[in-house]
């Protein structure tokens, strides 16, 4: 039998749903509280190739995926350097300059995207609303922090072939959604040499 409390609990969004399961391990929240959340936040949605970020500009906009990919690059001599691919449920974290420093990187849809879109102001505004909220970002932000220096960690040490296993374990959905020369660029390789890699490990 169905508890009467189920009965009235909304139904929510796949994108939606994307938010709740990055914050409920942070904080543990009412459905009032929820509810507030949902209602506050700005979702945008962006045709593949939109440019979020250009080198020298000032990037004043911090973003959240709920659907897409958003890819970071440099510009090196004409050619682009991948560091970063930010997917579902993940914080798009190194576009807020508070200091009026200008960016070295891009950021650019690599699909279509929906994303959480948010300034300095409406942080400022949502805090004072929900301070509760205040102690939540700051925890997200050590996590992601603490995830960001694990992972350049763990790539520093590795080889490219291992590199690409630990890719194939933690990330595997970017095999197959991000073209190979990005990917060779994030695994900071050639694409030949990614080819090769593949190869090899499908032989064994």
């Amino acid at each position: 039998m169905t508890h009467p409390n189920t009965l009235h609990k909304p139904i929510r969004t796949k994108a939606q749903q994307v938010l709740l399961d990055y914050i409920a391990p942070i904080a543990r929240l009412s459905d009032a509280e929820i509810d507030f959340i949902l209602q506050e936040i700005k979702i945008r949605e962006y045709a593949k190739g939109k440019v979020l970020l250009r080198e020298g500009q000032i990037g004043n906009i911090c973003y959240f995926v709920l659907q897409g990919c958003v890819r970071q690059y440099y510009l090196v001599d004409g050619v682009e350097k991948t560091t970063a691919f930010f997917t579902e449920g993940m914080p798009v974290n190194s576009t807020f300059v508070f200091d009026d420093n200008a960016s070295k990187f891009y950021l650019v849809c690599n699909e279509p995207c929906a994303l959480i879109e948010g300034s300095p102001e409406d942080e400022k505004s949502f805090f004072e609303k929900m301070p509760k909220m205040e102690s939540m970002n700051r925890v997200g932000v050590e996590m992601e922090l603490q995830k960001s220096q694990d992972a350049f960690a763990e790539f520093v040490i590795a080889n490219p072939e291992t590199r690409y296993l630990n890719l194939m374990k933690t990330r595997p959905d970017l095999l197959d959604r991000v073209p190979q020369y990005q990917l060779a660029s994030y695994l900071g390789i050639t694409p030949e040499s990614l080819s090769r890699i593949r190869k090899r490990i499908m032989e064994k």
